[in-house]
């Protein structure tokens, strides 16, 4: 027990070192929250507090909380990978397979709803669906074996003056997601004034990207994202389109329509689409300047844009700068 109790007092420590930004520009991680970026909002009966985080941040890598202990959430999510998996469809606790590309958990607490269709209002409560569709779990019984951890005993107590149940570790992990912040990207750096940050491809990308391409129609800065929902033409045709949006509201302009992605760590993070259906950013950019597919329902935004092969590749220069390269190591489960 004393053993026990030392090595959670190690990875306690541990954990807090090396814990990423909660809602200062200055993280624990030791890198800055991009300067673009102001503080994710957080819900008042979830306040983000670096121990809270750093006892969600244990809990995203542990597999125990999974339905039979072989999946952590992390599973799906890697740092390297922009926080996705690099499978077009990844594969469930169980056997199953998902119907859609996992998304990035980058900046997620920016988000106003979750899941490519918005269905979770929450992250709190995305957090727990997950728990029970991805990973196979009884959040009452994966509560449990939590609980009959010493180590995760003593930090529920100190976080939240409670043992572990379904509503505190779901309250932790989003507390962890929360200070998934981008940092400072070379684009980011370039737009301070550092001239020398990013190529003169890239300068001209940028110009296109808000300029004749027209991404940042819904790919706005500073999270290049929206956070809305638009059809654009990837389900026609195919022999059971996924309705998107379409299934949460009911709505028929909703057919087809998914969450607009952040852009920020794209070029690490394929491959692309809400069906992981196409493997390059750069024929992702060509699907995207050339219109998409014909579909009643697609979006007005999205037309052909008659992009040069080098426009194109400027593009593609420009959304390279996106990406931040935080300082982040897996913590040390009690």
């Amino acid at each position: 027990m004393k053993a026990r109790s030392r090595r959670w007092l190690v990875t306690t420590a541990v954990s807090a070192a090396l814990l990423g930004c909660v809602t200062t520009p200055e993280g624990g991680g030791g890198y800055a929250r991009s300067s673009a970026l102001p503080a994710p909002p957080e819900p008042a009966d979830n306040p983000t507090t670096p121990a809270k985080a750093a006892l969600g941040k244990q809990l995203f890598f542990d597999p125990r909380l999974s339905g039979d202990g072989s999946m952590a959430c992390q599973g799906c999510h890697y740092r390297h990978l922009g926080w996705t998996d690099g499978l077009p469809l990844s594969r469930k606790v169980g056997g199953g397979m998902n119907t859609r590309h996992t998304p990035s958990v980058y900046n997620t607490g920016y988000y106003t709803s979750w899941y490519w269709d918005g269905r979770a209002k929450t992250l709190e409560g995305q957090v727990t669906a997950a728990w029970k569709a991805q990973i196979g779990a009884d959040p009452a019984r994966a509560a449990a074996v939590i609980a009959a951890v010493p180590g995760y005993q003593a930090e529920f107590q100190q976080v939240f003056g409670a043992p572990p149940n379904a509503d505190n570790i779901a309250q932790a992990l989003a507390a962890f997601l929360r200070t998934l912040n981008s940092g400072e990207a070379p684009w980011d750096r370039y737009q301070a004034g550092d001239q020398t940050a990013v190529s003169g491809d890239a300068v001209a990308g940028y110009e296109l990207f808000v300029g004749k391409a027209g991404c940042a129609a819904c790919h706005k800065p500073p999270l290049y994202s929206d956070s809305l929902f638009h059809n654009i033409g990837l389900e026609a045709g195919k022999a059971s389109p996924d309705p998107g949006r379409f299934t949460v509201t009911k709505e028929a302009r909703d057919m087809g329509a998914f969450k607009t992605p952040s852009l920020r760590s794209v070029s690490i993070s394929g491959p692309y689409f809400h069906d992981g259906s196409v493997s390059s950013l750069e024929a992702a950019v060509r699907y995207m300047a050339a219109g998409g597919k014909a579909d009643a329902n697609k979006s007005g935004l999205l037309t052909d844009r008659r992009l040069s092969d080098r426009e194109v590749g400027q593009l593609v220069a420009f959304l390279a700068t996106l990406t931040s390269h935080e300082r982040f190591a897996p913590p040390r489960l009690p």
